[in-house]
């Protein structure tokens, strides 16, 4: 965990992913080739590709029409986004109806590039990537549900994605070829798990789910148990509550979720049709819980470009420095308070593990990035801004640390009672810790006013019961009430009283 090199972005061009789907095309501009993919622009067509091949053995007529307009329209937004490579899938309808190599074709056509009709095992290694992508250190098995298939993959910490299998089980094939009726539908899905004989592999491991249809049964639980987050990426839900869920779900027709605004129109067709091979998934493989990807096919595909030094960059510390630089005062500061913190934790202070001091890290990175905001409403919109940002490589626990840390940093060290209702999500010692994180920063702002090269020459440090700031002499004008004040809070929220030396002689007790 290093400061980086500082390499310009300035010049690097966006890169656009084009998915063709059994349901859905979708075009994704990329600000870049990076480790922490973010998107410059997001734009979903439902257009049913797949909706009767199944029964009928082709796209569907009205699905291609629209498909081929929405690509036109997908051609112009990157050439306007002046995009320097274009990557163009296509998946599960397109390699399988008669007419897909015309349709291929016409498309190919269309966006003037080549498209890439991938293979069933190929779609379950990028989702795979992409939930590597979104969480570096997943470990079980991955599901990508789809509107004409279902890939599920074995993830490894050490080996990577390994393993992968196609099944029929997309929603709009599901609906397709039970002709609407969910009872059907559960006997198909039934026989067509059975052919996998190593789905127990996922016994007592986690289950990511990818795909919208899935995301779409994440956001209505949120909604019913009124979660204080509404960030899709790194949802989990404990397998035997996301079973009973999903058994609910699976017996409502899509009518009796019109008025369901969780979940986009679109969605309610499909969603009992996910809940039930989620529902037959679950009972076959026995996974310890359920886990939303928010990062999928698209950002898999984009991984896999990416170099091997990219690849290795922490996702979290590489987004966070990002921010730094696009909106702080000063990301030399913000790396500068990383190491000023370090004594905090270092003995005979507080212990930290590795993930504890990564976090740390990252909410010092950003910890200035609403300087511009009114003093006013600084705290609540940078609270807003982290709970919600695209962060990869990160948990909900760990967002919620992040964002109450500056929360903090700008509000001040308010009672957990007043504290915002993300608090829920995190233990007593993750509490404290953001506490002590957002006391730190105030502190160090009152010596360096968030410009580099000061609190460097400042450093903190234990001798017996006391918390110690070291100012050289050249520095001690800085030492004043304001100072005073957010250090001794600072020192008592971790148990030691406070004392301000000057030139390693002077010494000052810092009152409250």
């Amino acid at each position: 965990m290093k400061e980086p090199d500082g390499q310009d972005r300035a010049t690097e061009k966006p890169v656009a992913v084009i998915d063709i789907g059994s349901n859905s095309v979708r075009l994704v501009v990329f600000e870049g080739a990076r480790r922490n993919p973010v998107s410059l622009f997001n734009e979903k067509v439902h257009c049913g590709l797949g909706r009767s091949l199944a029964s009928t053995g082709s796209l569907d007529a009205e699905g291609v029409e629209r498909a081929l307009r929405a690509l036109r329209r997908f051609r112009a937004i990157s050439s306007q986004l002046g995009v320097a490579r274009c990557e163009v899938i296509a998946t599960a309808a397109a390699r399988e109806a008669d007419n897909g190599p015309d349709f291929v074709a016409r498309a190919s056509q269309v966006l003037k590039c080549d498209i890439s009709v991938i293979s069933g095992k190929e779609e379950a290694h990028l989702a795979a990537a992409g939930v590597i992508s979104g969480t570096p250190d997943a470990a079980g098995m991955a599901g990508d549900l789809g509107g004409g298939s279902l890939e599920i993959i074995g993830l490894n910490k050490k080996k990577g994605a390994s393993g992968g299998v196609t099944l029929p089980l997309g929603g709009l094939r599901l609906i397709d070829l039970s002709g609407g009726n969910l009872e059907r539908a559960r006997k198909i899905v039934d026989a067509e798990l059975e052919r996998v004989d190593w789905l127990k592999k996922g016994k007592g491991l986690p289950f990511y789910a990818v795909g919208g249809t899935w995301r779409a049964f994440a956001r209505l639980h949120m909604a019913q148990i009124h979660y204080p987050l509404s960030v899709i990426h790194g949802y989990r839900i404990p397998i035997e509550e996301a079973l009973t869920f999903a058994r609910v779900l699976d017996h409502l027709s899509p009518s009796s979720l019109e008025r369901v605004v969780a979940i986009s129109s679109a969605r309610r067709e499909t969603l009992p049709y996910g809940a039930l091979v989620l529902e037959r998934l679950i009972k076959r493989m026995g996974p310890s819980e359920f886990i939303v990807s928010g990062f999928g096919v698209r950002e898999g595909l984009l991984y896999t470009t990416l170099t091997k030094e990219e690849k290795k960059r922490d996702p979290l510390l590489a987004a966070c420095d990002e921010l730094a630089r696009l909106r702080s005062r000063s990301s030399a500061h913000a790396w500068e308070l990383c190491k000023w913190t370090d004594p905090l934790f270092k003995t005979p202070g507080l212990t930290e593990t590795p993930e504890e001091k990564r976090l740390r890290y990252a909410a010092c990175l950003i910890s200035d990035i609403g300087w511009r905001t009114h003093p006013d409403y600084r705290s609540a919109q940078t609270l807003a801004m982290i709970a919600q940002a695209s962060f990869a490589g990160l948990d909900h626990p760990g967002r919620a640390f992040l964002a109450l840390s500056v929360y903090y940093r700008n509000r001040g060290l308010v009672s957990a009672e007043s504290s915002p209702g993300i608090h829920k999500l995190i233990d007593q010692n993750t509490l404290s810790r953001a506490r002590i994180i957002g006391a730190a920063v105030r502190a160090a702002h009152m010596i360096s006013a968030g410009m580099p090269g000061i609190i460097g020459k400042t450093p903190l440090s234990h001798d017996g019961g006391r918390l110690v700031l070291s100012l050289p002499k050249k520095f001690a004008v800085l030492e004043g009430e304001r100072l005073d004040s957010r250090f001794g809070i600072l020192a008592r929220e971790l148990g030691l009283q406070p004392e301000i030396r000057i030139g390693g002689k002077e010494s000052v007790s810092a009152s409250a």
